[in-house]
């Protein structure tokens, strides 16, 4: 099947379904809640390090998320001031180098997911996981919305042990709290090996504004999150 027919196909059932059954209400409402919990305000308000590089320069770190569909994560994650690329890719399964069509069948164990190159003296990982559990539902299991397959899963690949420390505690801490309606069911496992998608999923939201999908399921999406995180943006 062409790749771009395949595509469309897929975003225009997405597209139809979202439309009258408007699923993603569900969506506002848990990112209202998550920030308004105490632990919320302890993610966004960690103390950022000044780590400087042996030339002088300011030393980046990276984190790894895999939240739905990667076209959103993108998008939402490069509204933050202090990250300096997003890149969508796969992680987390057993296929070598696998096209965006074979993880769209689910069966290659990989998850859609963004690789995030930030700046911890602008942003802090505490803030990053802050947008993670903003950006999508951490209680759907294996889906977002009408996304469903593993390959949607809500997942954190750490690349420490401070990350994974940090991921884990944060979970316990927002269940504790109630922050949702169910637990969350992030996975929390180690970062192996990222394959960068294709090209054309570079900017996607950008690119394709007038698509269904971008307009219906997208840009909602976009406008609650820099809602949530009004301050905490480029250009601001």
């Amino acid at each position: 099947m062409n790749i771009i027919y395949l595509i469309f196909i897929k975003h225009f059932k997405k597209a139809a379904v979202i439309f009258f059954a408007i699923p993603f209400a569900a969506c506002g409402q848990q990112a209202s809640l998550i920030n308004q919990t105490k632990t919320f305000e302890k993610m966004t308000q960690t103390k950022r390090e000044n780590a400087v590089n042996s030339n002088g320069t300011h030393a980046t770190d990276t984190a790894t998320f895999a939240a739905g569909c990667f076209w959103c994560v993108e998008e939402q994650f490069k509204q933050l001031n202090g990250i300096i690329s997003v890149t969508s890719g796969f992680t987390g399964g057993d296929v070598a180098n696998p096209s965006y069509k074979l993880v769209c069948t689910g069966t290659t164990g990989h998850a859609e997911a963004c690789n995030i190159v930030y700046d911890p003296s602008k942003i802090s990982y505490d803030e990053l996981l802050a947008a993670f559990f903003v950006a999508h539902d951490p209680t759907q299991l294996n889906r977002q919305g009408n996304d469903v397959g593993t390959q949607y899963r809500s997942a954190i690949f750490y690349h420490n042990d401070e990350q994974k420390e940090l991921a884990e505690y944060y979970i316990h801490k927002l269940d504790e709290e109630k922050a949702y309606d169910k637990k969350i069911v992030t996975e929390v496992s180690p970062y192996t090996v990222f394959y960068k998608a294709e090209d054309y999923h570079k900017d996607y939201y950008d690119n394709n504004m007038d698509q269904p999908y971008c307009r219906l399921v997208i840009k909602p999406k976009l406008d609650k999150f820099r809602k949530v995180f009004k301050g905490k943006l480029v250009n601001e």
